[in-house]
């Protein structure tokens, strides 16, 4: 007992000298904070969280109050393959930056906090879920970046949800442009059958209910496309969870 007294001792103190030492900054900026894991006073109000109201497929939000179960004009146009979609926030500011430092600076140490913010806006896609399945990267784009976001996230996210994370049951059958610059339809026709489901995965997904895992939600046409594979290879449903979605005004801008 009185080892383990010690040792705990220990480990608060060691604690307390690394924090003077290397003392907490804001995720965004790089300002003080009082603990790891936060934003500072000055990026946390440009977080455009994103809760109710919103599309209860797509969750896009709305401006005005709905009734429970609304739609948007685009998902009773177009219905999409998933279920539900949901994202932490909107795509600009704080978020923005996260998640390009994330993706393309090496910041793998932003994963946890930002599983932290999926696990809290999930909460519908997640309870009753079987698997994580993150979107694959095509093995060229793996080896440049040498990890896959989506699959950083989805293994954080597991272990907070207590959600298994589904490794390869997604797979890119080919190589696809950058999708920064396009618009919908060709982000559609630019992903279409670009993801398969492996022969051996397929056993593991038959009726199960699926997360699917990304980092930013822009139109829709990468979710969608991997939803359909899922679907047809025997997942019961499919949910969508992003850290950041597009969310473009009325006029397009």
């Amino acid at each position: 007992m009185a080892g383990r007294g010690l040792s705990s001792l220990w480990r608060r103190g060691g604690g307390r000298v690394l924090d003077f030492l290397l003392p907490a900054s804001c995720l965004a900026c790089d300002a003080p904070v009082d603990a790891p894991g936060r934003l500072c006073p000055s990026c946390w109000p440009e977080v455009g969280f994103i809760s109710a109201p919103c599309c209860d497929c797509c969750g896009l939000p709305f401006e005005l109050p709905v009734p429970p179960g609304t739609r948007c004009g685009a998902c009773i146009a177009h219905p999409p393959r998933f279920t539900r979609a949901r994202a932490v926030a909107r795509y600009g500011g704080s978020i923005r930056d996260l998640l390009l430092r994330f993706k393309h600076a090496d910041r793998l140490d932003l994963a946890p906090s930002l599983a932290r913010l999926l696990a809290q806006a999930g909460g519908d896609c997640l309870a009753g879920a079987d698997f994580l399945v993150p979107v694959p990267l095509h093995w060229r784009r793996r080896l440049r970046r040498r990890y896959n976001q989506s699959a950083e996230l989805a293994r954080h996210l597991g272990g907070l949800a207590d959600v298994p994370v589904l490794h390869g049951a997604l797979s890119r059958a080919r190589a696809t442009p950058a999708q920064g610059r396009l618009g919908r339809l060709a982000r559609m026709r630019n992903v279409a059958r670009a993801f398969v489901v492996p022969e051996r995965a397929r056993g593991r997904i038959a009726g199960r209910h699926l997360v699917l895992i990304d980092d930013v939600f822009t139109t829709g046409a990468t979710a969608d496309a991997c939803c359909r594979a899922l679907l047809a290879a025997g997942a019961a449903r499919v949910d969508v969870l992003t850290v950041a979605r597009v969310v473009r005004d009325a006029d397009g801008s």
